[in-house]
């Protein structure tokens, strides 16, 4: 009796069997408090190992999409070089003493169209076809009475696509339709 009396002077609170429960509340909270920490804890870390593999996707999905259209500086370089070809064919065909010449540029034109289009690379549609602005450059518009309104008259210049990616819109003449009606 004379030692509980000894703890209550000391301001501790002792049972009979020399437990002390004053303590128990502050070990409680502790807990609490770490265990809420832990939680907060658990829960960045989700987050971040979710960002993490967000980031590893996306860097994926770049590298992919870098890989597939790694050629298309080059190719896009090789392009007025098919334009020579062609407009060369098209003045042989203007002379009539050139024949062997025609074939020679026309063979060479075909070689590289089938090379480019090993790659991925193909020409639009021209003459004909319908006016489509994400696919053609309107470079003028004139009435025609055989060709119906918003029809490629004319292509001056030819469009190509790589793989499913335009790289030069065709530079063509818009059918104003006829006009006199």
């Amino acid at each position: 009796m004379a030692e509980q009396e000894e703890n209550r002077e000391d301001g501790l609170e002792h049972d009979g069997f020399g437990e002390d429960h004053s303590g128990t509340e502050d070990l409680s909270a502790q807990l609490a408090k770490a265990l809420e920490r832990n939680q907060e804890l658990e829960d960045k870390l989700l987050r971040l190992a979710a960002e993490q593999d967000n980031f590893r996707k996306r860097m994926q999905r770049e590298r992919e999409t870098s890989l597939k259209y790694a050629e298309e500086a080059i190719l896009r370089e090789i392009l007025p070089s098919l334009d020579n070809l062609e407009r060369a064919v098209e003045q042989c065909k203007c002379s009539p003493d050139a024949g062997s010449l025609l074939a020679g540029v026309e063979m060479t034109c075909k070689g590289l169209l089938n090379t480019l289009e090993k790659f991925g690379v193909k020409p639009l549609a021209g003459e004909g076809q319908p006016f489509d602005p994400n696919f053609h450059e309107a470079v003028a518009m004139e009435p025609s009475a055989e060709v119906p309104e918003n029809q490629i008259l004319q292509e001056y210049q030819k469009g190509y696509m790589f793989k499913d990616r335009l790289i030069r819109a065709a530079k063509v003449v818009v059918s104003k339709g006829n006009v006199e009606e």
